[in-house]
């Protein structure tokens, strides 16, 4: 049999390899960051065209690069991070491996200028489908800057997977805000599409929280510290009450990487435990430093998952840091029986001495002063005669018997009835009660019809939703008093991109500067004081990944049916009851709601029938 295993060339190699790397823009513009920050820059701007898609560019004015290194980055393997096995295990640096460059250059263009502060001149090279087209001298400043433009242009199918550009930009955002929240010290700009979305200056890690995440952000933060032989932590975390559904402001980093660990998240959840509801996630943003030998973060190519070698410990300290954190803040009540709060001096006083009341009398007040003392001051009770109250109904009787004696009365027409009485008596009644004030219980002919309230609330919100995004014709009410509301600059630009598909359905929105909005008005079915809950959940739901065949409009209107509707336990009258079956039975798919749970189950006479044998 001839011989039928052979090597793979090294472009098809590159494109195996880029598969693990690069699995969507995201991955590109975290390999590029973290070479600049391995390159020494102290300012780096990110250019991001249709979620990444179209183009990815990253400008440093680190450190550079010669034109032999510029051209030996894109191989394979090669790095100036490590050069012996023994290597791997103390290692400080972001990128080691020496696959990202040539992973990306054999599933794009690429448009490389770099130079190195002791040259005069740059390297400028280009590089399609890992084929160099051309490598030149060139005119550039300090640093590198490096484009990658048509990404996976060769690779159509995984093209076709990548999702919408605000879902890839999204990603893209996520991962810049890992990098800028770990390296405060470094200076970064964003800008996708030609309009700026972060401008963050060289701070602290306050302060960097603060303006990736909105000044609101900074009443919210309890500082962290704990210091061991084994683990150092450091950073903040958020106080109880503004815990949140979604897993937004959860970052964990290890030696300056972020990682995602649920183990230790179990940590600072558990730490959490009696303080926030059962469905909501409390925010952290903790540091953790440990011996490089002591920690595996070549486990995985996107470097996230890692294994640390004394892991139990780390839960225990890192529990207890946040425990302890919570504490000393005075988030968590601390007891103490044997002192009474109502005796504590109130805040505003301590400084303050006791100071005795003051009284003063006026010796010289006479009530009786200015009264006529010759004039009886004792009033008079006597009535005035009312005598002959009784000659006023006299000859009454008469006068009326004679004003109404020539009145004569019509007789009003027989009107037969439209339903015979036996038709009338089998005319349909419908009765409706409500059970534990969850189901709506009805009657028909064959059973009960028993419906879950709030799902069925859903499905007809839901419906009439989808019906105003169809006709365009949102009827929306005016606000009396504008309500502001203030979110980070994510979730703002996240708004902005659905004030359409808001304004149809009725919202009217002003966008006031990149951290606030004011709402003037609201759909015609919602109240004032759900607004900020709704916009809330709307925002939470967009975070989440979803596929480019849902449409924005189908997951507003379910953002907005959740909110809105009926909850259980809320207790409905009759009309109410009678009016919630009759527009869910005028939808057009009553037997499901709008996650595909179901609405109703009927009870037959005959099921009654069997408790009785």
């Amino acid at each position: 049999m001839a011989d039928i295993i052979k090597l793979l060339p090294d472009h098809v190699a590159n494109q195996i390899a880029a598969g693990e790397v690069v699995q969507r823009p995201a991955s590109v513009v975290k390999e590029l960051l973290e070479n600049a920050i391995d390159a020494g820059a102290s300012s780096i701007k990110l250019i991001v065209k249709d979620g990444g898609k179209a183009l990815i560019q990253v400008v440093d004015d680190g450190i550079g690069m010669s034109g032999t290194d510029a051209r030996l980055s894109f191989e394979r393997h090669a790095t100036s991070k490590i050069s012996a096995a023994e290597d791997l295990f103390n290692l400080s640096t972001k990128g080691f491996r020496g696959e990202a460059l040539a992973s990306i250059a054999a599933i794009a263009h690429v448009d490389l200028h770099s130079r190195t502060a002791s040259s005069e001149t740059g390297t400028h090279i280009k590089i399609e489908g890992s084929k160099v087209i051309s490598q030149e001298v060139t005119a550039t400043p300090k640093g590198t800057s490096l484009a990658v433009k048509n990404l996976f242009f060769n690779i159509p199918a995984r093209r076709n997977f990548l999702k919408g550009n605000q879902v890839e930009l999204k990603h893209i955002t996520d991962e810049f805000q890992r990098v800028a929240l770990v390296h405060p010290g470094v200076a970064f700009q964003y800008y996708n599409n030609g309009s700026e979305l972060f401008n963050l200056p060289k701070e602290n890690f306050r302060q960097r929280i603060v303006h990736v995440f909105g000044s609101k952000m900074n009443e919210r933060l309890v500082p962290v510290e704990e210091t061991t032989d084994v683990v150092s932590i450091s950073g903040f975390i958020c106080k109880p009450e503004f815990a949140k559904k979604s897993r937004g402001a959860q970052f964990f980093f290890a030696n300056g990487r972020y990682i995602k660990s649920p183990y230790l998240h179990h940590a600072v959840s558990n730490a959490f435990e009696g303080l926030i509801k059962p469905d909501t996630h409390p925010g952290y943003f903790l540091f953790l430093e440990v011996d490089p030998r002591a920690i595996d973060i070549n486990i995985h190519p996107t470097k996230t998952e890692v294994k640390f070698e004394d892991e139990p410990t780390i839960y225990a300290i890192l529990r207890s840091a946040v425990k302890h954190g919570l504490g000393q803040f005075s988030v968590v009540p601390s007891l103490d029986f044997e002192r009474d709060r109502n005796l504590d001096t109130p805040y505003a006083y301590q400084e303050k001495e006791a100071v005795l009341p003051k009284v003063a009398v006026d010796q010289a007040f006479n009530p009786f002063e200015g009264i006529d003392s010759t004039k009886s001051v004792t009033p008079s009770f006597k009535k005035e005669s009312v005598t002959g109250w009784e000659h006023l109904y006299e000859n009454l009787e008469e006068d009326s018997n004679e004003a109404f004696s020539s009145v004569h009365f019509e007789s009003g027409l027989e009107t037969p009835e439209i339903f015979d009485q036996k038709e009338s008596e089998l005319a349909p009644t419908q009765h409706t009660f409500q059970l534990q004030h969850k189901y709506v219980v009805t009657t028909i002919k064959s059973g009960l019809l028993v419906i879950n309230q709030n799902r069925a609330h859903k499905r007809i919100l839901y419906d009439r939703f989808l019906e105003r995004k169809e006709l365009c014709k949102g009827v929306s009410q005016q606000l009396l008093f504008p309500l502001k509301l203030e979110y980070s600059l994510q979730e703002i630009q996240l708004l902005k991109n659905l004030e359409q598909e808001l304004v149809t359905l009725g919202f009217v929105l002003v966008f006031d500067d990149k951290e606030s909005l004011t709402i003037t008005g609201i759909p015609n079915i919602m109240t004032e004081s759900s607004i900020a809950t709704v916009l809330a959940e709307i925002v939470n739901q967009f975070e989440d990944d979803h596929t480019p065949k849902v449409s924005n409009a189908d997951l507003i209107a379910k953002s907005l049916c959740k909110s809105l509707a009926v909850k259980n336990g809320q207790q409905l009258v009759p009309e109410s009851q009678m009016a919630l079956v009759n527009d869910l039975f005028g939808c057009g798919e009553p037997k499901v709601d709008p996650f595909n749970k179901m609405i109703y189950t009927l009870v037959g006479v005959d099921e009654i029938d069997k408790k009785f044998v």
